[in-house]
């Protein structure tokens, strides 16, 4: 476990893959190869990150690696039933074609447990939209990078009003000239001012809509 934990860290992808086959083939249960291992790994990832010991290349491989071994436990848990911590669609808005921070958050949410449905950069609002709608999303990330991109968050979530899914889910934003104000502004439910952050804010909803499945936003 504590090999697997520091492969991810270290961003070895073939040594992450070796590892959890290997973990497998004697019997560990996937859940608890993500839940004590991968999970713990990217916390540290991005903690790391946020205190600027690692950057952007080093969260990269260190995503490429966890994500070397979910790729061999994510059959194991749909056949078991497993459900993840939550669904995400995460993307950059409509206008905005940046998406080094919005990769970020998706590969930290992804370390987190979550199931992440990333829809890529100028995103227009109905692609939000069927991702609630077709992948029972929970939570919907916006990001952007430009001032003049961001009346697209406010007219996404918008969007998610007029097609009646707004109640469904949480909605959190962030990037560069995002603001807990502007948040505030548009009805988001929160803003997210670094990756870590948005991770935490995601398990804090996750933990809420399974608390109460009649959630409101």
């Amino acid at each position: 476990m504590q090999e697997l934990y520091q492969a991810v860290l270290d961003g070895d992808a073939k040594a992450a893959a070796a590892l959890t086959r290997q973990a497998l083939d004697n019997h560990v249960d996937a859940l608890e190869l993500i839940n004590s291992a991968m999970v713990p790994a990217m916390d540290e990832v991005g903690r790391l990150f946020e205190a600027e010991e690692y950057f952007v290349p080093e969260l990269l491989l260190s995503a490429r690696a966890m994500k070397a071994s979910m790729e061999l436990l994510r059959p194991l848990l749909a056949a078991s039933g497993t459900a993840p911590a939550g669904r995400v669609a995460i993307g950059t808005v409509k206008g905005d074609l940046h998406d080094i921070g919005k990769n970020l958050v998706a590969a930290l949410l992804e370390g987190g447990g979550f199931e992440v449905f990333d829809l890529g950069a100028d995103v227009a609002p109905e692609k939000f939209v069927a991702a609630i709608q077709e992948k029972g999303v929970g939570i919907v990330c916006l990001s952007a990078l430009l001032t003049v991109t961001m009346p697209s968050m406010r007219a996404t979530i918008e969007a998610l009003k007029e097609a009646g899914v707004r109640h469904n889910v949480k909605v959190m934003i962030g990037g560069a000239p995002v603001t807990q104000q502007f948040a505030d502004e548009i009805g988001a439910d929160a803003y997210g001012a670094s990756a870590s952050a948005a991770v935490l804010l995601a398990r804090r909803f996750a933990a809420q809509r399974n608390e109460s499945p009649a959630h409101t936003a």
